[in-house]
């Protein structure tokens, strides 16, 4: 009965269209909830106030195991995010009534997700054979925000690390926030 009903929906090719976009919508905003509540503390990204300073109350926590259980927590929180957003474009590569090229759309985000994984993994390898403890790497519509545990960042510690998010992702460095959470 419920297949019927999903087969009666997606017969027409405007109701697919619209069910592509609107699963696309809502994982770009699950994405987008998930990030602004879990993984931009500051509350503001780019290449300002954010990059180095560490003041902002919500950053300091104290340290000792309240430091990585939010880097474990946002690491779990992150993979979550993800695993719903690619589970939603697997019911439309697997759906016989999507179109062909909600099918590809579905694909290209699934692969994109599966590239974005893999850079925000190497930049958190590079940035903690740097010496950093913890770190946490987010790429998000062109961004990229790194916080590392640290107590302060160096200049010299942040352009290495704006240099590993750059050969990684190719993004420039305006676009990558740079966050200590002490």
């Amino acid at each position: 009965m419920k297949f019927e009903k999903l087969k009666k929906f997606f017969s027409s090719k405007a109701t697919k269209t619209v069910a592509v976009f609107l699963a696309v919508l809502l994982i770009g905003v699950a994405v987008y909830v998930n990030y602004r509540l879990f993984y931009d503390p500051v509350g503001n990204m780019g290449y300002g106030d954010n990059n180095m300073d560490g003041s902002d109350s919500s950053l300091q926590t104290g340290g000792g195991a309240e430091d990585e259980d939010y880097f474990t927590t946002t690491a779990l929180n992150r993979q979550q995010s993800r695993d719903e957003a690619i589970d939603v474009l697997k019911l439309v590569t697997e759906s016989e009534e999507a179109s062909e090229e909600a099918k590809a759309e579905a694909n290209a985000a699934i692969s994109k997700i599966a590239v974005d994984i893999q850079n925000e993994t190497n930049i958190e390898t590079l940035v903690k054979a740097k010496g950093f403890e913890d770190c946490i790497a987010i790429i998000s519509d062109g961004a990229v925000s790194v916080i590392v545990g640290a107590e302060s960042l160096l200049a010299s510690e942040a352009a290495q690390i704006f240099s590993i998010v750059y050969d990684t992702t190719g993004i420039d460095p305006e676009n990558i926030s740079i966050v200590n959470k002490a």
